[in-house]
């Protein structure tokens, strides 16, 4: 892709890096230079090619920024997401989200489908007492709000991963240690996507929707947000 010979999703180039319809192609300028192989233009064209190389790769990386998704922390931090819905959700959970229901909270983990520890306070995270090794599978954004000793653990789904009955068990596994209490939540785009997703969501757990970002659903009879 950098030395312009095929082109990634030259079709459909919004395309998420996660998504399975991503795909390669050869760009139309490597395979004219491929098609005269054996010609009187060969080493023409191979130079001419070799030359446009550099502006090629300036333009390409401008394009590339110019499609990333932004998003501001509470804190001010800019950071910047690769392209797609998985991370347009992402950065409504990190803006909206926090200004409803986890205002005194701070960003401790946020991932990126092109790029998983986008985001990452190793240092307060090993305070909290949370495992960081390799095996570490952490939800999308982890969130610690210090005046109440909260953790919001928040899987972003577009496609697949609600907070399920196992993936909640394997969470409180991996938290074991860590003394602050769990809040599970499952961020949707809409309510056609959380209702796809209805019957795989475990009980003791939140449902928060971007189409809605001043409501919650709290899928529990006891109580409504706050660790269990």
């Amino acid at each position: 892709v950098q030395s312009q010979i095929v082109d990634y999703n030259p079709d459909n180039p919004n395309l998420p890096v996660n998504s399975p319809n991503a795909h390669y192609s050869i760009s139309v300028e490597a395979l004219k230079v491929i098609q005269s192989y054996k010609t009187k233009n060969w080493k023409k064209k191979v130079q001419k090619f070799k030359m446009n190389i550099e502006k090629y790769q300036t333009t390409s990386q401008l394009e590339r920024e110019n499609k990333l998704i932004s998003v501001k922390t509470k804190s001010g931090l800019k950071l910047k997401l690769s392209p797609g819905d998985h991370n347009l959700l992402q950065a409504a959970v990190v803006e909206k989200f926090t200004c409803y229901f986890a205002t005194n909270s701070e960003l401790l983990y946020l991932g990126d489908t092109a790029k998983k520890d986008l985001f990452i306070e190793k240092e307060k995270l090993l305070l909290l007492n949370i495992p960081m090794d390799k095996h570490s599978k952490l939800p999308d954004v982890v969130l610690y709000d210090l005046t109440k000793n909260w953790i919001y653990l928040i899987e972003v789904v577009t496609s697949h991963g609600p907070m399920n009955v196992k993936r909640v068990f394997e969470l409180r596994q991996m938290f074991n240690g860590c003394k602050a209490g769990l809040i599970f939540v499952t961020a949707f785009q809409n309510f056609i996507e959380f209702k796809k997703y209805t019957l795989d969501l475990a009980w003791d757990t939140e449902v928060w929707i971007e189409e809605f970002p001043e409501h919650m659903i709290h899928f529990n009879g006891d109580k409504f947000l706050g660790p269990r």
